[in-house]
């Protein structure tokens, strides 16, 4: 008896009033049906098909390699979605088949492997999850017999007074036996206002033909669902809360859990100290001992151990052994800075490798260069890496002491141990251990200052 699922990502999610497929909506670095794939994983089911339409080659572009899905061509409710879904599936007949929506990424994979068990053990021919909300309004409310065993799910909109009362409603999560739901299924009507096949009817329809069906109640935040921006922003940041706990049960340091963002797919190891206003995107990794923050964003970059990175943000950059990052840096994509090195104060450093122990420590722009070992570079610096038409790169070897304001026209290389005098603009080869001087001499005008008050004070008269 295998454990299957289909999960239901064809909707357009019109509430969200978004171009975007609600599913392809992101909370804390993943889309929606990515997260529901996740947990459904975690659960312990063996095959997935996830159910597709509107959007459906953007949805099936995002999703794992290697996943099943089921175009649904015309959206007509959940349960014509379900049927799509189990044609593809095409479970055995004493399968359990779990039914979930793509947009309920706070439900727990424990409570679905609870859902499975209860399932299993009552021998049911369709056990349900639900919950009980503060505020059950929009909700279809579940209905129970005296047995407690479950009766039918009404919606809002055709409820009584009296069970509009109820407490406990529906979250569209269901654990079928594949037999009866591939049996209720063929024979879902859409005979309602809406002409749409709904999932829910076949509860109702199971429960009078005398069919055993259970509920299990979770807590209410599972149940909630993701229909408007501030759900997306509600669900985003529970799911943050469970990222930086498991983080910090680990042992991760966090200044401020509220104020630090880290996403799913972020890595970080036990000793890393993460401080306030932190964003972890991607695939970032950080090392045992390193401090990030505050203020940081860093996406798709690797941060090493022991290395310090504070007002800065990094993009697809990777910063070595116990280097210093920022305040205010910039690393752009294929930036490098290797063991101990340094980018300083309003630092901009793009495809560029900073050697071991050089450093750039404020006010330069270091763009497709490469820098030796041991190395300094004087405020101001800049590698003009653009003739307008193509980019070059510069090269400075070992030992080199770059003088401030120097501008380095690329393709140049300065050779280990030379120097750059202050203000030069070098557009030539430096031999290792030459100084380079490229500026006109200094001179001197003796009385400028008086004569070019007299011209000011002649021009105001």
């Amino acid at each position: 008896m295998s454990v299957k699922a289909v999960l239901l990502g064809a909707g357009k999610g019109t509430r969200m009033k978004s171009d975007l497929a609600k599913v392809l909506h992101e909370a804390a670095g993943r889309p929606l049906i990515n997260w529901m794939l996740e947990i459904v994983s975690q659960a312990g089911v063996e095959e997935v098909v996830v159910v597709v339409g509107h959007q459906a080659e953007d949805v099936a572009a995002v999703l794992p390699p290697g996943t099943r899905t089921a175009l649904q061509a015309e959206q007509l409710g959940t349960g014509h979605a379900a049927r799509v879904g189990f044609e593809v599936l095409a479970p055995a007949g004493d399968d359990i088949v779990l039914v979930l929506p793509g947009d309920m990424p706070l439900v727990r994979h424990e409570t679905l492997e609870h859902l499975v068990e209860l399932h299993r053990g009552t021998g049911a021919a369709a056990t349900l999850l639900s919950c009980e909300p503060a505020d059950p309004t929009g909700y279809g409310r579940i209905l129970r017999g005296a047995d407690r065993h479950v009766l039918g799910i009404v919606e809002q909109r055709d409820a009584t007074p009296a069970q509009l009362a109820i407490r406990e409603v529906g979250t569209s999560v269901y654990a079928f036996s594949a037999e009866v739901l591939g049996e209720a299924l063929a024979t879902l009507s859409n005979h309602n206002s809406q002409g749409e096949y709904y999932l829910t009817d076949v509860i109702g329809t199971l429960a009078d033909a005398g069919r055993r069906v259970e509920a299990l109640i979770a807590d209410a935040i599972e149940g909630e669902g993701v229909n408007s921006h501030d759900q997306l922003a509600a669900a985003a940041t529970e799911l943050r809360r469970r990222i930086n706990t498991a983080w910090m049960r680990a042992g991760v340091w966090m200044q401020d859990p509220d104020r630090t963002y880290v996403d799913a797919g972020v890595v970080l190891e036990p000793g890393a100290r993460l401080y306030a206003d932190t964003h972890l995107e991607g695939a970032t990794t950080v090392a045992a001992g390193a401090e990030v923050g505050p203020s940081t964003y860093a996406r798709d970059s690797r941060i090493g151990p022991g290395s310090r990175v504070w007002y800065s943000v990094l993009r697809q950059a990777d910063v070595g052994a116990s280097a210093e990052v920022g305040p205010y840096v910039s690393l752009r994509p294929g930036a490098t800075l290797l063991e101990r090195s340094k980018a300083g104060t309003f630092v901009e450093i793009k495809n560029s490798e900073v050697g071991a122990g050089s450093k750039v420590p404020h006010l330069s722009y270091i763009g497709d260069t490469t820098i030796g070992e041991g190395s300094n570079v004087g405020a101001g610096t800049i590698t003009v890496n653009y003739d307008g038409y193509a980019k070059h790169r510069t090269v400075i070897g070992d030992g080199v002491k770059i003088g401030s304001d120097t501008m380095l026209v690329a393709p140049v290389t300065v050779g280990d141990e030379a120097w750059t005098a202050a203000g030069s603009v070098i557009t030539k080869d430096i031999p290792a251990g030459a100084l380079g001087v490229a500026r006109s001499p200094q001179k001197e005008v003796p009385g400028y200052a008086a004569r070019r008050r007299a011209r000011a004070e002649q021009e105001r008269t």
